[in-house]
């Protein structure tokens, strides 16, 4: 459905890798709703992934940094704000890595180095983000700035080891900023704490599939997909949610109020027997 619900507007999506990533949803759906686009990501990610395909369908510059370097961030603000002839309105932070999930080392046994990676990557890199787009004053009024977060930030999952840790970091930046750029100019600035979903990065996390299966039977409405989290990322960055900031919002068919399901317990029974 195309209701131009972002007509006009001008957004920067961070972390599209492929046709799997939430990012790339949302870019695409940003685009079919009238806003004009920059895409980016760090040179590597670039180069491995097929971002190009993207931009062609957006008609969007792809503008390269890494999310971590305060100068690489200033000047792709510049830039885009330059590429698309005003403020920003709307940003999407997509962007998680984590080195000890990556090289299998046990939350009991972390290398400290990959930790301070995890956290640069996947939470202080919002923080640099936010800050840069302050100091350059380059959001436009009641903007609206998103990052993608998971329900082990406030619950604990095996296997998701120290990034549980980065996504409660971020969330936690997204309240402290949120006071200051809501006072600032209106801008708001939100989490979203979405499904399972089959991304490049959530099969990265060991027994993933097992526990997409598990959380789509917890979940009333089932599982939440990556479309389904771009359209709401759409309403997020519209004018219909101007008076949503700092807030988590979960977006995961039920699945973060659910003690257990009927599903769950029929198969539980079933595997008992």
């Amino acid at each position: 459905m195309n209701h131009q619900l972002l007509k006009n507007k001008r957004g920067i999506i961070f972390g599209a890798l492929n046709e799997n990533s939430i990012a790339w949803k949302v870019a695409e759906r940003a685009y079919e709703e009238g806003a004009s686009i920059v895409l980016t990501n760090t040179p590597i990610a670039l180069r491995a992934g097929e971002i190009n395909k993207l931009s062609e369908k957006t008609n969007s510059k792809i503008i390269p940094a890494d999310a971590t370097s305060i100068e690489d961030l200033k000047t792709l603000f510049t830039e885009a704000q330059n590429q698309l002839n005003g403020k920003i309105d709307f940003v999407l932070h997509s962007i998680g890595m984590s080195p000890n999930i990556r090289k299998e080392r046990a939350y009991s046994d972390l290398d400290y180095n990959f930790l301070n990676k995890t956290l640069d990557i996947s939470a202080i890199s919002f923080h640099k983000m936010l800050q840069v787009a302050y100091q350059q004053d380059a959001i436009a009024e009641n903007g609206s700035i998103l990052a993608l977060t998971y329900i082990a930030a406030q619950r604990s999952y095996e296997g998701y080891s120290d990034m549980a840790n980065a996504k409660a970091m971020l969330e936690s930046i997204c309240r402290s900023f949120g006071m200051l750029y809501g006072e600032k100019n209106g801008v708001r600035i939100n989490t979203i704490s979405q499904s399972p979903t089959k991304t490049t990065a959530g099969q990265g996390i060991g027994g993933f599939d097992l526990f997409f299966d598990f959380a789509d039977k917890m979940s009333p409405l089932g599982n939440a997909s990556a479309d389904e989290c771009a359209d709401y990322c759409i309403m997020m960055f519209s004018d219909y949610t101007r008076k949503v900031t700092m807030q988590n919002l979960y977006h995961d068919g039920g699945y973060s109020t659910t003690g257990m399901s009927q599903k769950l317990i029929e198969q539980y029974q079933k595997s008992v027997k």
